[in-house]
């Protein structure tokens, strides 16, 4: 069983890829990780490491090949790709290096597109959808397309659909990677209202600078948790600001 208040509860997960013929690279090897809601988690280790294997395998992008995954109480580690789908598009969002926007829809149609997956009314959910981009604040660039848009708003469009459908959690992988330090550092201000509103985060990054900011910083090697650094004094900062 998993603890009951957690949002993420990894038991033995393990991942291993079939190169052909007798090689086998194990990307994970028996991780457990329990993650509490509202909790802030930065993941870093060097290339090879595990994870992004584990980001994937937590986004429900993956499935493990050992051991078993809770999301929200929700055991989604051997579930068919049609109930896969729906937890992942339900119940998390994404916020990419790259953005991962549609070149051909607007401000206000990239931040839709998980209602589109979920079989959503887009009508019903438009005011919210326009308070996401107010609350990034591009509520006077609804209109415009992602070549009309800098980095960071760009990335600022990818956070306020990352919340449309309200997720348990939000996955973040190098948030900051194509921005240069201002831009950066505004969407990583960002990130840290978000927690303090209480969403609970895991973002992948190799700067330590970033991953100072979390609660707790998880150290990767081998495709194992070598250690992990509990960051008291962010948390309590958290906690006043909610």
């Amino acid at each position: 069983m998993q603890p009951a208040d957690s949002i993420i509860c990894l038991k033995g997960l393990e991942k291993s890829y079939d190169l052909g013929g007798e090689a086998t690279v194990r990307a994970l090897r028996g991780v457990n990780l329990t993650v509490e809601p509202g909790s802030y988690v930065a993941i870093m280790g060097p290339s090879g490491s595990g994870k992004s294997t584990m980001l994937n395998l937590i986004g429900c992008l993956d499935r493990p090949t050992a051991g078993q995954y809770f999301l929200g109480g929700l055991d989604v580690s051997r579930m068919p790709d049609d109930q896969l789908s729906e937890a992942r598009g339900g119940r998390i969002g994404f916020i990419f290096q790259s953005y991962n926007l549609i070149a051909q829809l607007t401000v206000l149609e990239n931040i839709q597109v998980p209602l589109l997956y979920q079989g959503k009314d887009l009508l019903a959910h438009r005011e919210r959808c326009i308070k996401l981009a107010e609350t990034v604040g591009l509520g006077n660039r609804l209109n415009h397309r992602p070549n009309q848009l800098s980095g960071g708003q760009q990335q600022r469009v990818a956070i306020a659909r990352s919340l449309v459908n309200d997720p348990i959690l939000i996955l973040a992988d190098e948030p900051t990677g194509n921005l240069d330090s201002r831009t950066g550092e505004e969407v990583l201000e960002l990130i840290d209202k978000l927690v303090a509103q209480g969403k609970t985060i895991v973002l992948v990054t190799h700067d330590e600078r970033i991953a100072l900011r979390a609660h707790r910083v998880i150290h990767m090697r081998d495709g194992q948790i070598e250690r992990e650094v509990v960051n008291e004094h962010k948390r309590s900062q958290t906690a006043l600001v909610a």
